[in-house]
């Protein structure tokens, strides 16, 4: 998932921020980069790696996708959700909120695979008139989406693609795209990410 803000308005909470700022340092070390070429693996400014390094920002979902894409890991490593053995419970209060809207709207990583091949369950809860616009994942990302209630609109690459209650979308999103609720009532919908790094 990637957002265009550096920083959430939307922001993660201390906890998953602290945890963020410890999984970025560990995994930069491993691979003996400096804060210059992550800066320059992943498109992020290098003030902002230090401020993510030392807890004191929120970086968007975004953000976290290019650290995982330029670290070679997933997010739910980064977040530290994926930890442990090779079946993981994630209790209510180990799932991440990682996307709060301007209204009220969620979306929380349920669970998310380990490693460089990235698998990710998520669900979102998008209030009446809130957006989530995303740059372009790495080359052949898929994701599916299944619309539980309500009527989403996804934007892929200008095409604009009404999603009704109880239908699903298979698609590529390696170009631009958002999902957005223009309707006057709230959608819930599940998506699944499939993505592997480019590094």
């Amino acid at each position: 998932m990637t957002g265009n803000n550096e920083t959430n308005n939307e922001t993660i909470n201390e906890s998953i921020s602290l945890a963020v700022a410890e999984r970025v340092n560990k995994f930069r070390k491993e691979h003996k980069l400096s804060l210059d070429e992550l800066s320059k693996r992943s498109e992020i400014s290098k003030g902002m790696l230090v401020q993510i390094e030392k807890g004191r920002a929120n970086p968007s979902i975004g953000i976290l996708c290019k650290l995982a894409n330029a670290l070679g890991v997933s997010v739910a490593d980064i977040v530290a959700i994926s930890d442990g053995p090779n079946v993981k419970i994630n209790k209510p209060n180990d799932i991440p909120t990682l996307w709060q809207g301007e209204h009220g709207g969620t979306a929380r990583l349920l669970a998310g695979t380990k490693g460089s091949v990235m698998v990710e369950l998520w669900r979102w809860h998008m209030l009446p008139n809130e957006t989530f616009a995303s740059d372009p994942h790495t080359k052949g990302t898929i994701e599916l989406i299944h619309v539980e209630k309500g009527c989403l609109t996804i934007i892929i690459d200008n095409e604009v693609i009404n999603l009704n209650e109880n239908c699903s979308l298979t698609a590529t999103m390696d170009v631009r795209h958002a999902y957005e609720n223009r309707s006057n009532a709230p959608v819930n919908f599940t998506m699944t990410v499939y993505e592997r790094a480019s590094h």
